[in-house]
């Protein structure tokens, strides 16, 4: 008798996803999409067995690594208050401006697994751990204000999508493939958030230079009881910036740690990065009165309706000892609350709630992970747990519950500054539905689309092609253009000129997404637009809002070989260095290096490995030996050429100006005359103040990035 083939073997065990969907049970499930509330906008139920299965499975699913935000990094710190807040919240570390609150802050990416490159289009995981004198608190965010889904139930489908296929494990760190745009397309509620990861958002220079927000809507209450809704920001010092396409994907072949290293190295100079904490506050009694359903995580609060207030400063001083002590054993927790603060019935937080807690179950192996010495708490912690796997504490007596007379009824529960859920009034049937305040899909997506200026829209429209070009289904691409086109019609049409798909009328792209929303089961269907929403939003941009009065901790790259000026590399360099930059000295080859003067200097790179991506802004020294050097090696033109078409900053003085023109990034029958037309780039022939260079020089730095140079 022949040996079974295990192809044979293994034909039990396969199942082709058809039929009637059921739980783990065999249970058929009437709805999928919504999780058991009390009331259309009222809490999760604990009784909901079947978000419990579903996202316990998807919790699981990952041994040892995290299920998402798999890669990160992260840093000690602090933060402090302004001014007390004790009218808003009785958190005590909300009250006391003069005591600093020690940190600890885990950036990451979501979709990539740990091995994965820092610079995927994505979204940043910005979580920050208080250590509060009433416990820990987390604020676990990210740099996105949104989110793809409104109801915890559909969080398992949306990574699943977003993740490698499961049938060959690929694209890694992307979403540009089908399995996701399968999903985006026939949930519609993602429209939002996908437009922000598309934009500049979704690739970050820095992760010191991007925004964090809390997504989910959280409770302000104060020692009256009296209860807000908030919303957490955190506003960098640096200012938000981004990087470009092909800059990130360059990157993430030059350095894959680029965000890692850039945060390390950072702090280890001295560096430290800040932001600002800020709040938006709706008052309880003023919840319904907005364009927007506050409970809603798809859904800004725009802050000409809802104004930002700047109440503290959080700092980065110090990066850790041991990465997988701290970075990788870190739990961060949204149920992890302190009095003064609270939750909201929003439902992706109340399913947050649970799924947190869960997995780290799994990922830390042990009920007893709080104790790891990066999450254990400053304050005492008392309570009745004695036992469970990898138990540090050595708790004494012989009792382990309350209540008790043997140990004096200790520990005691209640008393001043002991946390009570806020009194929240409640009514409602038992549903599996959303709220019709939930229903508007698209006006904000509109909003957003319309805040962007031009260079950040052509960078929507181009990261669109790109991934939809990757998706293999043109129904899926077609989907996602009719879907863009409630969105705005022109940016639909820009999406399907560079992909191959139809724009032909709203009417008609509308009557083929409702065909595809029956046929293939789509719920949580849009409704009708809502009134009174902003037509822009002008904080939402970057390039609107960028900070243009620093160059503080920017890269600047020297590209010389021997023989340059070296009094003007001298006076750039002193020049950057006080204005808080710094510059690296990049050759052909490692090793001495005479300039003009014969002076030594040693070059910090080679053009074998750096990339003019790694930095910020490019100066060429002159010097006749060393431009006739440079101008004959191909690295050192492709170096200028990159740096100029990424839109950064480059001065040239003397003969560097020859090694400019070289490059060919001026196709003007008179290029030299062109040069001082051009934005962001300082040609100085004869530059007899080189202080006055420096000072144009510096002045195109802080502008950051100049689009559509050439």
């Amino acid at each position: 008798m022949s040996t079974p083939s295990k192809d044979r073997d293994l034909q039990t065990d396969r199942s082709q996803p058809e039929g009637r969907l059921t739980t783990n049970q065999g249970l058929p499930v009437g709805d999928d999409d919504n999780s058991l509330k009390a009331g259309v906008r009222g809490p999760t139920l604990l009784e909901d067995f079947m978000l419990r299965e579903k996202i316990t499975h998807f919790d699981h699913e990952r041994i040892p690594e995290r299920a998402v935000h798999a890669r990160g990094s992260a840093a000690h710190g602090h933060f402090q208050v302004y001014e007390s807040l004790a009218d808003l919240s009785s958190a005590k570390f909300l009250a006391d401006p003069g005591k600093k609150i020690p940190v600890f802050v885990r950036f990451s990416t979501v979709a990539g697994s740990r091995g994965s490159a820092d610079t995927a289009r994505d979204a940043r995981g910005f979580a920050v751990k208080f250590y509060t004198e009433d416990g820990n608190f987390d604020l676990v965010g990210n740099n996105i204000p949104v989110f793809f889904i409104q109801d915890a139930i559909k969080f398992p489908d949306l990574i699943h999508a977003v993740k490698p296929e499961p049938h060959h494990e690929m694209p890694q760190a992307a979403s540009a493939h089908d399995t996701f745009y399968d999903f985006i397309s026939l949930t519609p509620e993602s429209i939002h958030m996908l437009l922000w990861v598309m934009s500049d958002r979704g690739i970050p220079r820095s992760l010191r230079m991007m925004d964090g927000f809390g997504v989910n809507t959280f409770r302000l209450v104060n020692a009256e009881g009296r209860s807000r809704f908030v919303k957490f920001h955190w506003k960098p010092k640096l200012g938000v910036h981004s990087l470009v396409w092909d800059e990130a994907v360059k990157i993430a072949g030059a350095d894959a740690d680029f965000h890692r290293r850039d945060l390390w190295e950072n702090i280890d100079q001295g560096n430290f990065p800040e932001w600002e904490l800020a709040l938006q506050i709706i008052d309880e009694a003023d919840e319904l009165g907005f364009p927007f359903d506050p409970l809603d995580p798809t859904k800004v609060w725009p802050e000409s309706l809802v104004p930002l207030r700047r109440v503290g400063k959080l700092v980065l001083d110090r990066n850790p000892d041991n990465f997988f002590a701290e970075t990788e054993q870190v739990a961060f927790c949204p149920a992890n609350i302190v009095p003064g603060i609270d939750f909201s019935n929003d439902p992706l937080l109340q399913g947050r709630l649970f799924s947190y807690l869960d997995t780290q179950l799994t990922r830390l192996g042990s009920p007893n992970f709080q104790e790891l010495p990066i999450n254990r708490p400053v304050c005492p912690v008392h309570n009745n747990q004695r036992d469970g796997h990898m138990r540090r504490t050595i708790d004494t007596g012989r009792v382990s519950y309350r209540p008790n007379s043997l140990a004096g009824s200790c520990p005691a529960a209640g008393g001043a500054g002991s946390f009570v859920s806020h009194p929240e009034r409640m009514a409602g049937s038992k549903v599996r539905a959303r709220s019709d305040s939930f229903s508007d899909h698209f006006s904000q997506a509109t909003m957003f689309w319309r805040s962007m200026t031009p260079p950040e829209q052509d960078h929507i429209v181009d990261a669109q092609r790109f991934e939809l070009s990757k998706v293999e289904s043109p129904e899926i691409r077609q989907r996602m253009v009719d879907l863009l086109a409630h969105v705005d019609e022109e940016l639909a049409r820009r999406v399907a000129d560079g992909i191959g798909a139809t724009h032909d009328s709203f009417a008609s792209a509308s009557a083929r997404l409702k065909d595809a929303w029956t046929r293939f089961g789509a719920t949580s269907l849009p409704g009708p637009r809502v009134t009174g929403l902003p037509d822009t939003a002008p904080e939402l941009s970057i390039l609107a809002n960028n900070k243009k009065d620093t160059i503080a901790t920017r890269k600047v790259a020297i590209l010389v070989a021997g023989g340059f000026h070296g009094d003007h590399v001298a006076a750039i360099r002193d020049a950057l260095k006080a204005k808080g930059a710094s510059s690296e000295l990049i050759a052909p080859t490692l090793g001495e290096l005479r300039c003009g003067g014969g002076n030594p200097h040693q070059p910090e790179r080679t053009l074998f490995n750096t990339n003019s991506v790694l930095y910020d802004a490019l100066y060429l020294p002159g010097g006749a030996k060393s431009i006739a050097a440079l101008r004959t090696d191909p690295r050192a033109l492709e170096f200028i050429t990159n740096a100029y078409r990424h839109g950064k900053p480059i001065a040239a003085t003397t003969e560097g100006i020859d090694l400019l023109l070289a490059s060919g990034v001026i196709a003007d029958s008179k290029p030299e005359a062109a040069l001082p037309g051009k934005p962001g780039v300082v040609a100085e022939r004869d530059p007899r103040d080189i202080k006055a260079t420096a000072r144009h020089f510096i002045a195109a730095i802080a502008e950051h990035r100049v689009f559509g140079r050439g």
